[in-house]
């Protein structure tokens, strides 16, 4: 398990994934959809050819970090793993996409 760059920043749990193309990044995100289906906790997310970007919180907890949150973040990085996802610096999000 390669270390993760999940930090939490604005009550959230954020990360960014590059990936080697689209093809990947949609594959890795369609998995994503039916892992947070399962666990009923969906994230924000947002992206841009080859780079996948999160936010993580639950809003039932007045949209502060909770464990549903890190139980899907070590989901989410167990997935980009198997799809070639590489994490990058996590820039404050919406810049840069």
């Amino acid at each position: 398990h390669s270390p993760t760059m999940w930090t939490e920043h604005d009550n959230a749990l954020t990360c960014r994934l590059r990936f080697p193309d689209f093809k990947a990044a949609f594959a890795f995100m369609t998995a994503v959809a039916e892992a947070a289906e399962a666990q009923d906790h969906h994230p924000w997310w947002a992206n841009e050819y080859n780079t996948v970007e999160f936010r993580l919180r639950t809003h039932d907890a007045g949209n502060t970090v909770t464990r549903r949150d890190h139980r899907l973040a070590e989901t989410i990085s167990g997935l980009a793993a198997q799809f070639g996802g590489e994490f990058h610096s996590n820039p404050s999000l919406g810049e840069g996409l």
